[in-house]
C-alpha cells in the first residue's frame, strides 16, 4: 500500500490512533533526524538500518492519512489541527507564520529564547545563547547576557525569508509580488527559477505566471531550500529533506 512492509505500516498506523486518543487540538509530525555529526550518541545507529528517503515518506504518508481521516487539516509541511484551530484558520486566512518551534499563530517578530542554546529573533537577526549548561549558568550568576553568538540579517537576507516563510505557510507564492514589496526585480531570481525547472518538469511545482504552488507538501523544505543562499555544500549541518 505504501511501498513497506505491512508490519511497518501497521506500526506507524497504530501509533497514528494511539496519537488521536489524546483528542489533540494540533499535531506536529517529524521524522527522526540522524545528525551524528551534532549528537555523539547517534554514531552508535548504523545509517545502514535506517529507512531510506522513499520509506520515510511512505511512513509519513501512512500517518497522515490516519489524521486527516480524523477530520485534521494539514497545516504546511508536518502540522495538523482540527478544522476550527486557529492554527487552520490563519492558514486559511493567509496569515499563518513559522518560527524556529514550527507553525504558529503569532504575529510577533521578536523571540526571546530561554536557556541553552535557546535562539531570539529580533528585528535586527539572530541571536543564540551558550550551548553548555556551565557557560550558561556562568553568564547568568554574572548578571550577563548569555548570548554566544548572533546574526545580523542584510536585505536579500530578510526577502529571501519572505520567499521561504510563505512557501512552508501558503506552499504557494507569488514572486512578482513578493519582489515588489522588497524593491526587487524577477531578474534577481534568475538562477533559482532555473533549478525549480526539474521541479517543474516532474510536476512537483505547477507554475501560473509568476505564481508557483507545490502540489506535494513533503516537497516543499527542498523547493525552499533553492531560495537559501546559506545552505553549505558538502556535509550537512541539520537533517536531510527527504
Amino acid at each position: 500500500m505504501y511501498g513497506l512492509p505491512q508490519q511497518t505500516v501497521s506500526t506507524v498506523i497504530a501509533t497514528a490512533q494511539r496519537a488521536l486518543a489524546l483528542e489533540p487540538d494540533r499535531i506536529a509530525l517529524f521524522g527522526y533526524a540522524h545528525v551524528p555529526w551534532m549528537k555523539r550518541h547517534q554514531r552508535l545507529i548504523s545509517p545502514s538500518t535506517l529507512p531510506g528517503s522513499s520509506d520515510r515518506f511512505a511512513q509519513s504518508r501512512a500517518a497522515s492519512d490516519v489524521f486527516m481521516a480524523a477530520a485534521y487539516s494539514p497545516i504546511g509541511l508536518d502540522h495538523f489541527a482540527k478544522d476550527g484551530d486557529l492554527l487552520a484558520r490563519r492558514q486559511r486566512e493567509g496569515r499563518l507564520h513559522r518560527n524556529f518551534q514550527g507553525y504558529t499563530t503569532d504575529e510577533t517578530r521578536t523571540i526571546i529564547g530561554f536557556g541553552t542554546s535557546a535562539i531570539g529573533t529580533l528585528a535586527q537577526g539572530y541571536v543564540q545563547n551558550a550551548a553548555g549548561t556551565v557557560q550558561y549558568r556562568d553568564a547568568i550568576n554574572r548578571g550577563c547576557l548569555a548570548t554566544a553568538r548572533g546574526y545580523q540579517l542584510t536585505d536579500d537576507d530578510r526577502f529571501r525569508w519572505h520567499i521561504i516563510e510563505r512557501l512552508m505557510c501558503d506552499l504557494q507564492i507569488d514572486l512578482a509580488d513578493i519582489c515588489r514589496t522588497h524593491d526587487r526585480s524577477l531578474t534577481d531570481l534568475t538562477s533559482e527559477l532555473a533549478q525549480l525547472d526539474k521541479f517543474f518538469q516532474q510536476g512537483i511545482i505547477a507554475p501560473a505566471g509568476t505564481r508557483i504552488s507545490a502540489s506535494s507538501p513533503p516537497f516543499i523544505r527542498t523547493i525552499c531550500a533553492v531560495f537559501d543562499k546559506h545552505l553549505l555544500n558538502g556535509e550537512p549541518r541539520y537533517s536531510l529533506a527527504s
